[in-house]
């Protein structure tokens, strides 16, 4: 499970640093049909929002991978997956939630 831990974490501070990037405006990280409706004067504001379900999804692998640190009985695991699976839900909701704000929908 150390793998795991250290995959998740690594992706995380990719997905920190992407996000710090993206919430100090360069929404050119986010694929151009998730920003083709989004107006020039609301880029800023569109990266700050965006950045934090950016920041919400690396907390998620962060504390998926430091569950699994804890053991590796079958509890833990399905607690790790359960983790992600709930993280990954909820910062899709406020990506979208975002989308649907700036852009209008997904495209």
């Amino acid at each position: 499970m150390m793998v795991y831990s250290i995959i998740m974490m690594i992706a995380a501070v990719l997905l920190l640093i992407c996000g710090i990037a993206i919430q100090k405006g360069n929404t050119d990280l986010i694929h151009d049909y998730h920003r083709s409706k989004v107006k020039e004067s609301d880029r800023l504001e569109y990266g700050k929002a965006f950045a934090k379900g950016i920041y919400l999804l690396a907390f998620t692998l962060l504390l998926s991978g430091s569950v699994t640190l804890i053991g590796e009985d079958t509890a833990i695991v399905v607690i790790s997956v359960a983790v992600l699976l709930i993280g990954m839900l909820i910062s899709f909701m406020v990506l979208g939630k975002v989308q649907k704000k700036f852009n209008g929908g997904w495209f």
